[in-house]
């Protein structure tokens, strides 16, 4: 694999692409380029060509992707079409000109029935299209055997976009009382963590060290269920609303999610020696940063 220089990265308007764009200035030995849906639209294969066609890079980062779990069920085609299609393109793309894959994945390819973390080789069996989609993603960069990196990842928020957290800043300050999830249990991931251990993973193929390609698995330590989640953003942010715990049952979705799927991060830390946040400290950093 050739020295990396030039580093694409997809989706710039979503939590992660922003959450990358403030990391630009530690990383000045690359020339990074920023694409969304204006300059290259995943959901249209001559857009994808003739995008590259124009354009090449060492790295690519694929941030984008069809995230809107439930509206998934009835854009199945749209959905297919971003998180599987349009990565085998981009895999075909990076095989072509010798370049770095590196992907983001998700733990809805899980079916939540664990009662441990899951590993990056437990079997996968998604429960939504959402889901199915991300794991054909997935299996499709494999197929084709470019040089990749895969990290899967679970409920990701920031400063940026719409997410768990500002919603519930949003809805907290509007209502007294809310009732939220106990029953699904995973562990938050601030996407600015994230940002920094993809730079890390990246960086590490110019080093020495020689990175490592495959599958990884990233979120924040720590484990908790959305509840929990919703109770440590009202106490750290001194907000005055009343949380009740609820079961999936009571709250029906037109997706089915994952009772539980914390993910084990041993690989990720063990082969790059990243040092991964506990999710409430990370949580602290994004409200300072919110308010």
């Amino acid at each position: 694999m050739p020295k990396i220089k030039t580093i694409l990265v997809t989706g710039e308007k979503g939590q992660l692409g922003q959450s990358l764009k403030t990391l630009v200035s530690e990383y000045p030995q690359y020339d990074f380029t920023f694409t969304g849906r204006d300059q290259l639209d995943l959901a249209c294969t001559e857009s994808i060509d003739d995008y590259f066609t124009k354009n090449s890079f060492d790295l690519i980062i694929n941030c984008a992707a069809y995230t809107a779990v439930d509206k998934a069920e009835e854009q199945q085609a749209l959905a297919n079409t971003i998180n599987h299609l349009a990565v085998k393109h981009l895999a075909e793309i990076s095989k072509k000109n010798n370049a770095l894959l590196v992907h983001i994945s998700t733990d809805y390819v899980f079916d939540g029935t664990s009662y441990k973390p899951y590993v990056e080789n437990d079997v996968t069996n998604p429960q939504s299209i959402y889901g199915k989609t991300k794991l054909k993603g997935e299996q499709a960069i494999q197929a084709i055997g470019c040089d990749a990196v895969i990290i899967r990842t679970s409920w990701v928020y920031s400063e940026y976009g719409n997410n768990f957290v500002k919603t519930m800043l949003r809805l907290g300050h509007d209502r007294e009382q809310l009732n939220v999830i106990f029953d699904q249990i995973g562990s938050p991931t601030y996407a600015a963590d994230l940002a920094t251990s993809i730079l890390a993973v990246a960086d590490s193929f110019n080093n020495e060290a020689e990175g490592q390609l495959g599958l990884y698995h990233y979120s924040n330590e720590g484990v908790c269920s959305w509840y929990d989640f919703a109770k440590a953003i009202f106490e750290l942010s001194n907000t005055q609303c009343i949380v009740s715990a609820i079961e999936t049952k009571d709250y029906p979705t037109p997706a089915k999610r994952p009772h539980y799927s914390l993910l084990n991060k041993a690989k990720i830390k063990q082969h790059f020696k990243i040092n991964i946040p506990y999710w409430k400290d990370s949580l602290q950093l994004c409200l300072n940063k919110l308010q």
